[in-house]
């Protein structure tokens, strides 16, 4: 093989890799466990069912995921945080989006 063939194939399979990787670990993403193991250690339910709650429309719930996102710098999927913001307006919330 010409090594610019070579090379072909190397950035072809390593692009197989890497799609792959985002594809099993959007599939592999549950979040009621994320939200258990991550969300809870800031804090607890009671943010989303007091009286007083900041978010109040299903557009609000997810900026409000995107900014805690950004704040713990957990950089999650788009699609993750989909999924996230589903289970929590599922759970606690349940606007129609």
């Amino acid at each position: 093989m010409t090594t610019s063939l070579l090379n072909s194939v190397r950035l072809a399979a390593l692009l197989a890799l890497v799609s792959a990787s985002a594809v099993a670990t959007a599939d592999s993403f549950d979040a009621e466990t994320y939200h258990r193991d991550t969300c809870m250690r800031c804090h607890g339910t009671d943010v989303y069912t007091r009286d007083n709650r900041r978010v109040t429309s299903y557009p609000a719930l997810q900026a409000q995921v995107a900014r805690c996102d950004a704040n713990l710098g957990t950089k999650l999927f788009p699609e993750d945080l989909g999924l996230l913001v589903d289970h929590l307006n599922d759970q606690y919330y349940r606007f129609a989006n």
